[in-house]
């Protein structure tokens, strides 16, 4: 008969503390998403240099992959099926972190005048 391995012992003391620190430390997550990539880093620099203005601690702005859709639709309506077209839409993304924000920067960045076309996702992790 097979032995089976031993869990280790983990007292109740360590794990209150673990979690006591993860729960003071709060991040702003914020994902920026755009059609044109020049566009979405004047923004997230826009982003950045706001929050570094009131001295909070910023990680990145990290790139995530770029979504690409690709849609093909015939040239002509009845007997050139070969003849194609393709056509396609990129959406570029980045994400910027905020550890431990004031309601100041907060303030400042619900504030940001940033331009069209430019969608902004907010969690607070």
């Amino acid at each position: 008969m097979p032995k089976t391995p031993k869990k280790p012992k983990v007292s109740a003391i360590k794990i209150s503390k673990e979690v006591s620190n993860k729960e003071a430390i709060t991040k702003l997550r914020i994902r920026v998403r755009a059609y044109e990539y020049k566009v979405l880093d004047l923004s997230v620099n826009q982003i950045i240099d706001t929050a570094l203005r009131f001295d909070a601690k910023v990680v990145g702005p990290i790139p995530l992959p770029t979504e690409i859709k690709k849609y093909t639709v015939n040239r002509s309506s009845f007997i050139y099926k070969n003849s194609r077209e393709q056509f396609e839409m990129r959406v570029h993304k980045r994400l910027i972190d905020i550890i431990n924000p004031d309601p100041k920067i907060i303030e400042s960045l619900t504030n940001l005048n940033l331009p069209s076309g430019v969608d902004i996702d907010v969690k607070v992790i």
